[in-house]
């Protein structure tokens, strides 16, 4: 099959992705059952299984994982002696915030200024859909030239680790050659990226207690000790002056030599008010890609509204720790936990619980699969070539995946640009880039047919 042919294929079922991704994006499948129900999830991975079904593969099964949710998993055979590649994406999603901030319902697929907006529209609903995609076009022809595994999981989001923890007592279920992540992103729309690291993360419960009960601010305040004062003056020691991340005994000077991300650009994207600096130090390659950040997820507290002259008792937090490629996530997640009891202020009582953890991960960009991506990208985006860029956030099944399968090679690619505005109101996805990295994903998986 041409490569014109693939992309005229990708563009004629572009109708129906549309449908599908409106159908799959109309599941509330955030995987906190005590914010949504579970069988939003669950109907999901049966649409997901039934789309495997549709598209012939076999051993099609929902896998129930350690952490309460589902994975979905099949097989589509390839010629004798072809080799395997396992294509990932999730089908949980990130929950909505603020509803009314939407400009359109959070989950219902709109189309609005040549984009289409939903959440998981790009991360990674959309995921599905590009593999989806990208299979159909090469079997047109009747030409699928490799063995293809498809897991999608269902708990990512969540980072509650039950895909990992159920392939590590699986390890067979998802051996390939090789492995292509579908929950990444192009450095910006119409720049073919592949993501070669990915920052690892921990999040901390951290508690402070400092009373037997809250106390009446005038009677006692200016003696009694504030536990909310104390939380917020140890989550502050965490940050420097400048807003870099200090965690003792924690390398933060780490430095990116791949692709730049221009300070003036990453402004746009971030959306940064006018006036307001940056944090930190370094490029911004640097900050979010090479270095640990430490971010403060949420308080409990008194809301203004209804808020008592009080001196409150207790006060708790959730903190997250972004880990740079190269740092183990457990011995970060030990430095911030004792950097927090060091740091906290006058006897306060207080207590830190690990919730979550996942390691940071290194692709080798010099292995075969990233020749074949390289060749294909350079076809489905006329006039640009391949670019390496890293990724601040964290998808701790690649660590899994490379500890199981060290001889695999692990690709990153995706929707999630910066346009796309993922874990934020209003997400959207580019129908273009999902054209065109399904177009991509289909030539990769003939070019790595071809090399093997």
């Amino acid at each position: 099959m041409s490569s014109n042919r693939i992309a005229e294929t990708v563009d004629s079922l572009m109708p129906r992705a549309w449908q599908e991704l409106a159908d799959l994006v109309a599941f509330k499948s955030v995987a906190d059952f005590g914010q949504f129900p579970r069988s939003e999830s669950e109907g999901a991975a049966r649409w997901v299984a039934d789309a495997l079904r549709t598209e012939g593969f076999e051993d099609v099964a929902l896998l129930d994982t350690p952490d309460g949710t589902q994975s979905v998993y099949g097989v589509l055979p390839g010629p004798e002696g072809a080799p395997t590649v396992l294509l990932y994406a999730h089908y949980d999603v990130q929950p909505p915030l603020d509803e009314d901030a939407w400009t359109t319902p959070p989950f219902e697929l709109t189309e609005r200024d040549g984009r289409w907006y939903g959440r998981g529209s790009a991360d990674c609903k959309g995921g599905v859909i590009m593999h989806l995609l990208a299979l159909r076009a090469l079997k047109a022809d009747g030409d699928l030239p490799v063995t293809v595994k498809f897991i999608a999981e269902g708990s990512e989001e969540q980072g509650t680790g039950g895909l990992e923890r159920y392939a590590e007592t699986h390890p067979e279920l998802l051996r390939a050659d090789s492995i292509v992540i579908g929950d990444s992103g192009n450095f910006r729309v119409g720049l073919p990226t592949v993501t070669s690291t990915l920052r690892g993360m921990t999040l901390v419960r951290v508690e402070v207690d400092t009373l037997a009960g809250n106390l009446h601010s005038g009677q006692f305040g200016g003696a009694a000790p504030d536990a909310l004062a104390a939380l917020i003056r140890v989550l502050d020691s965490l940050r420097g002056e400048d807003g870099s991340t200090t965690v003792d005994g924690l390398e933060a000077g780490q430095s990116w030599q791949g692709l730049q991300y221009e300070e003036a650009d990453f402004r746009r994207d971030a959306k940064v008010a006018e006036g307001v600096r940056l944090i930190g130090s370094g490029t911004v390659a640097d900050r979010i890609w090479a270095r640990p950040a430490v971010t403060v997820l949420g308080i409990d507290c008194p809301p203004v509204v209804g808020a008592t002259p009080s001196v409150q008792s207790s006060a708790r937090a959730l903190v997250s720790l972004r880990v740079a490629p190269g740092t183990d996530a457990a011995e970060a997640t030990r430095l911030l936990r004792a950097h927090l009891e060091a740091h906290i202020p006058w006897g306060a009582r207080i207590r830190t619980e690990q919730v979550g953890q996942g390691q940071p991960f290194r692709a080798d960009t010099t292995s075969p699969a990233y020749a074949a991506m390289a060749e294909a990208m350079a076809v489905a985006y006329p006039g640009e070539e391949m670019q390496y860029a890293g990724q601040g956030g964290s998808i701790p099944l690649c660590n899994t995946l490379d500890a199981l399968y060290p001889d695999a090679e692990i690709l990153l690619i995706g929707l999630s640009e910066p346009e796309a505005q993922i874990h934020a109101v209003n997400e959207s996805v580019s129908p273009s880039e999902l054209s065109r990295l399904a177009v991509t994903e289909a030539l990769f998986l003939r070019n790595y047919a071809a090399s093997k």
